[in-house]
């Protein structure tokens, strides 16, 4: 299976660099950009036998190392091979 996970921050959460991006996409002269958030998007095949395993294994995965739970929220999609 494929798993598709989107880690991005919390609203509230200070955005240093999307605010760098929204800067510089304003500087090259698009304009009416605002709210520029970044976050992380990782891709990676599991080797499970069924979506509900899979789907516990990500969980556990994102809780535990791939997002920082504090500021940052996450979603993540299983797609069957």
């Amino acid at each position: 299976m494929k798993v598709k996970a989107y880690i991005t921050l919390k609203e509230g959460v200070l955005d240093p660099q999307g605010k760098a991006v929204e800067h510089a996409l304003l500087s090259l002269g698009f304009q009416g950009v605002s709210g520029v958030r970044v976050g992380k998007y990782i891709t990676f095949d599991i080797q499970v036998r069924s979506e509900a395993q899979a789907r516990d294994q990500v969980e556990k995965m994102c809780q535990k190392l791939l997002a920082n739970t504090t500021i940052e929220s996450y979603q993540f999609e299983i797609i069957q091979s």
